[in-house]
């Protein structure tokens, strides 16, 4: 099934168990399979900073496949080159979801390594990763500062030991990243998008969507992501040279959408960081929720042009007359002259009507 799941709320371990539940994901487990959950610890700091996996995810995963049969069950991960794996997971709360379900955490920063042969040459991956009988991916979606967007394939990175790490990055990431993807293979794909960071890896300056998704196909679930951000699908080219690759594919058709409930779901905007705060200084909001504040965040941020214009948002202002020149989002605020419709609109939508 090549669809995407996408859920609206603030429960990270509730929301994980609908999407796998939803998606049938124990029926893609191989028989006796072991599964390793791989979530994103790039460095220490919680998970609201929006650079993290959020604990409930993990929580989620391991009650779901434990509750299905899945005994032996474990996560690992690496963070990146100069941080410390334990103390990451310890910040992001990891350690309190090992002791309570007496599941193993495994630092792939001291793990063994093979090299598997990739369209760009070897590349060494440790052992947890290629043996898991079952690997899940957690990623989160946000910003990066070399490759604009981070998210499925990016974050399979963690599986490499460190000196692999920096070659990427001397290789200029692109076509390693797509290689990678083309021969790590996750069964299962759940992105946390519940606060990603607007522009950093190491978070910061968080977005609150209050949204998560799921599917099977990584690069479908980056070109996803993209437009989420309000990013161009050319603007992240290892997206589209690890379709070249056999990695999964860009497209994406309505029908591969699935929505198991509402934006509203998602609850009200919090209070802004400071970034997020400058470029909203225009906006005038009223009880907008999480999803929708988000794309237009995201859409404030990739085009300039919309932060010089007065912009309403938010379901204090339906059914009200919104000042003429002024730009309204989302279905909310329908009477305003010019207003970009859905609910929630894309960000790149958005951005179009700056």
């Amino acid at each position: 099934m090549r669809k995407i799941y996408n859920i609206y709320g603030s429960d990270s371990h509730a929301m994980t168990l609908k999407l796998l539940d939803s998606y049938g994901a124990i029926k893609l487990v191989p028989s006796g399979a072991n599964v390793a959950l791989k979530p994103n610890l790039v460095v220490s700091g919680s998970p609201d900073k929006g650079a993290t996996t959020h604990a409930g995810v993990l929580s989620g995963c391991i009650e779901y496949f434990r509750d299905n049969g899945v005994k032996d069950i474990s996560i690992i991960e690496g963070s990146w080159v100069g941080a410390e794996t334990m103390r990451a997971m310890k910040a992001a709360g990891y350690d309190e979801i090992c002791h309570k379900y007496n599941v193993p955490f495994h630092d792939l920063k001291h793990d063994k390594t093979r090299k598997i042969d990739s369209p760009i040459g070897p590349i060494e991956v440790c052992c947890r990763a290629i043996d898991a009988g079952f690997l899940v991916n957690l990623p989160v979606l946000k910003g990066h500062c070399q490759t604009k967007m981070t998210c499925a394939l990016k974050n399979l990175k963690g599986c490499l030991p460190d000196r692999e790490k920096s070659r990427f990055h001397a290789l200029g990431l692109t076509r390693p990243i797509a290689a990678l993807g083309a021969v790590l293979r996750p069964g299962f794909i759940i992105v946390d998008s519940i606060c990603g960071d607007l522009n950093f890896e190491e978070g910061g300056n968080p977005v609150h969507t209050n949204r998560m998704f799921a599917g099977t196909d990584p690069v479908m679930i980056d070109a996803y992501g993209v437009g989420l951000m309000g990013l161009d699908l050319f603007s992240v080219p290892y997206i589209q040279v690890a379709e070249m690759w056999g990695a999964g594919r860009t497209s994406i058709t309505p029908d591969d959408i699935a929505f198991l409930n509402e934006p509203e779901n998602a609850g009200s905007y919090p209070k802004p960081s400071r970034e997020v705060a400058y470029l909203t200084r225009k906006v005038h909001e009223d009880s907008a929720c999480s999803a929708c504040y988000a794309s237009l965040v995201r859409a404030l941020y990739t085009d300039k042009r919309g932060r010089e214009r007065d912009i309403y948002i938010g379901q204090g202002w339906r059914g009200k007359k919104i000042p003429e020149g002024a730009l309204g989002v989302g279905r909310c605020c329908a009477g305003a002259v010019e207003c970009v419709k859905g609910c929630p609109p894309s960000a790149r939508d958005i951005a179009a009507m700056f």
